[in-house]
Parts: C-alpha cells; structure tokens; sequence
C-alpha cells in the first residue's frame, strides 16, 4: 500500500519539478509555441480574406462577363437584323430596277411592234394604190380604144366639172 500513498516528501518535491517545469517551459517554450500558433492564426485568417476576395473578384469578373455576353449577343443581333434589312432592300431594288426595265424594254417593243405596223400598213396601202392604177390604166386602156367611148367620157366629165 506504500505505493498507492505517496509519502509527503515525495509529494512535495513532485510538486517543486512540476512548477519548475512550467516555469522553464513558459519562460522558454511557451512563448514560441504561443507565437507560432499566432501567426498560423493570422496566416489562416489572411489566407481566409484572401480567399474571399478572390471569390469576390470571381463573381465580379463572372458577372463582367456575362455583360460582355450579352452585350456581344445583341451586337450580334443588331448586325444580323441590319444584315436582312439590307439584304431585303437590295433584292427589293433589284427586283424594282427589273421590273423598269422589263416595262422599258416592253414599251420599247410595243412602240417597235406599232412603228412595224405602220410601216406595214403604208407599204400595203401603196401597193394596194400602185396595183389600182395599174388595173385602172389597164381599164382604161382596154376601154378608150373605141374612140366613141373617149368621147362619152370626156363630155360626161366636162359635165360633173360643170355642175360642181
């Protein structure tokens, strides 16, 4: 049982090492260990700001680039929809020129086919006179070789002039 209960002397001189253990080892470890886990906490803690923004700025930047996006996006839009519009307006014009010139070349025709026409029509006409006094003459040859018919002819015309 004398090792179970320790003796008084034992106790005290336990308790004198002990203190002096704690004295040596604040005055000397103490201290550095304290300071080391300082800073290890303020690195932490700075690291932890560090971090934050960082993931500030990331947000920062994500949001940028989804304006960025967007802002692309509609420019894009904008240069497509000017695209068409200008696509529509020179096939809008093409067609429009076209079609004034198919009604200029159709007048055209149309004046060509009508002066073709007419020309046709004089050429016709003259010989339809040319072939006329030709049958006239030709009438008239055959009927004035009877010298009794000229005379007839003669008097019957001096007396229409007379009555006109």
């Amino acid at each position: 049982m004398s090792l179970v209960t320790p003796a008084i002397g034992l106790m005290f001189w336990t308790c004198v090492v002990f203190i002096t253990l704690v004295l040596i080892l604040k005055k000397y470890a103490w201290g550095p260990i304290l300071n080391s886990v300082e800073e290890r906490n303020n690195s932490i803690e700075k690291a932890l700001e560090s971090a934050e923004i960082a993931k500030k700025e990331m947000e920062k930047l994500n949001n940028d680039n989804e304006q960025i996006l967007k802002q692309a996006k509609r420019e894009r839009e904008e240069i497509l929809k000017e695209a068409r519009e200008i696509s529509n307006k020179t096939i809008t014009e093409a067609k429009e020129k076209a079609n004034s010139e198919a009604e200029k070349i159709l007048g055209s025709a149309r004046d060509q086919i009508q002066n073709e026409k007419m020309k046709a029509l004089v050429e016709l006409k003259n010989q339809i006179a040319t072939l006329s006094i030709e049958m006239a003459e030709k009438i008239l040859k055959a009927e004035l070789k009877n010298p009794q018919v000229q005379t007839d002819l003669i008097e019957r015309e001096l007396k229409n002039k007379d009555l006109n």
